[in-house]
């Protein structure tokens, strides 16, 4: 049975392989997979893949740290939590706001990181656009 991290690799070059995949690009840098897929509510979402011990793991950059309406972002984010499955909204050490996702080992396969990266894609074109308002607006 092939590890989690063959899985992953596999994975992401079938995407890049795939015309018709919104993967464009991917290169593993520094122990870490970016995998580059194309968005319609901005150019190109950079999804970082890592396989680890216990998991394999996804993070995304989704928006910065918010100027203004910082409550009605953080309200906003976590209401768009309630209807993930996979992928979850936070907010890393630097207060900007990402997508992550974790899949354990034993459940990791080919069809499950499809729905992952699929979660991450609608994540970002559903929240997106609603974070740029509330920055505009505020």
């Amino acid at each position: 049975m092939p590890l989690p991290a063959e899985i992953l690799a596999g994975v992401i070059a079938r995407w890049v392989a795939d015309p018709e995949s919104d993967v464009v690009y991917s290169e593993l840098l520094e122990g870490r997979w970016a995998a580059r897929m194309r968005q319609s509510v901005r150019e190109a979402t950079t999804v970082w893949w890592s396989a680890g011990e216990r998991s394999v793991k996804a993070e995304a950059y989704l928006f910065p740290a918010p100027a203004r309406q910082v409550e009605e972002v953080y309200r906003f984010c976590l209401a768009r939590n309630a209807g993930t499955w996979r992928s979850r909204i936070a907010v890393d050490r630097e207060g900007d706001i990402v997508i992550r996702a974790r899949v354990a080992n034993e459940q990791v396969t080919a069809a499950e990181l499809d729905r992952v990266l699929g979660e991450i894609y609608e994540l970002v074109e559903l929240t997106f656009p609603t974070l740029v308002r509330l920055q505009r607006s505020g």
